[in-house]
């Protein structure tokens, strides 16, 4: 599908998906709100798509919320009464449907895993969109910076969910009460960014991180992913444990297991189709 604001890439199991604002920092207007959750819907559905990788055009990752929203709202209304026909049909009850809000649920629930490949500066909606994300790569170029406090609004998108998980509660407060922007160094350092490559080095790595992954059977990343989540909320680790013992289980009727114990007795690779 063809769309304003976004570019989709497919090459075997892997999807591309580069937001395409750059002239404005590649910030969401409602535009980029509704197709970004339009093909997010779209590759979680993709049976040929096993993992995805998230991206921004030219200097940024995305700078956003597009401000001009609110203080040129005329620019915007044409564009947005274009992309109603992306909306999600009416049975879909995800919160914030048709938005980056929405897009964060599924990301979060896809069985599919889904990186941030960091090309620059994340900022407000931006960083609440990559931390949505499973992992993170960052190019050494990249910035991180909780703006909301700085727009005077409150961090969105799960953000005030997220980052604490990801880099604890004290780190997560000083970044989201200074709104200041911490470099790529800082961010590896800190537990945010899995890792740091050089900025033409980056989508190379994020690539060769989604193939070894999609290598994998899908069904059991994608239970994997499930497990990982509910294992951060779960506070019973014998109630966890027993996920664990009924996830393996099912994991263990399908074809995929009979293959993965084949090729092994038959010092082979396995080929996994997702059954």
């Amino acid at each position: 599908m063809s769309y304003k604001a976004l570019i989709v890439e497919k090459e075997g199991p892997v999807a591309v998906i580069t937001l395409n604002r750059p002239e404005v920092g590649n910030s969401f207007d409602m535009t980029l709100g509704l197709e970004f959750d339009h093909e997010i819907r779209h590759v979680s559905e993709d049976q040929n798509v096993r993992t995805v990788i998230i991206t921004g055009a030219g200097k940024y990752f995305s700078t956003g919320t597009d401000l001009s929203m609110w203080t040129a709202p005329e620019r915007h209304a044409s564009e947005e009464g274009d992309a109603q026909n992306l909306l999600p049909s009416e049975d879909d009850e995800t919160f914030g449907k048709g938005t980056a809000v929405a897009s964060a649920i599924r990301i979060r629930n896809m069985p599919k895993p889904v990186i941030a490949a960091v090309n620059g500066t994340a900022a407000g909606l931006g960083f609440s969109v990559a931390l949505a994300c499973d992992i993170i790569i960052a190019s050494d170029r990249a910035r991180f910076s909780m703006a909301f406090v700085r727009r005077g609004v409150a961090p969105d998108t799960g953000a005030s969910f997220n980052l604490p998980r990801v880099v604890g509660p004290q780190r997560a407060c000083e970044l989201t009460f200074t709104g200041d922007t911490i470099d790529a160094a800082e961010a590896e350092r800190i537990g945010l960014a899995s890792r740091v490559v050089p900025h033409d080095k980056l989508m190379t790595a994020a690539r060769e991180l989604a193939e070894r992954i999609a290598k994998n059977p899908p069904l059991a990343v994608g239970l994997a992913k499930s497990q990982l989540y509910q294992g951060m909320m779960e506070t019973d680790m014998l109630k966890h444990m027993k996920l664990e013992v009924e996830t393996m289980g099912k994991l263990m009727k399908t074809a995929d297991f009979i293959e993965a114990a084949s090729a092994f007795m038959e010092k082979r690779e396995p080929v996994f189709k997702g059954e």
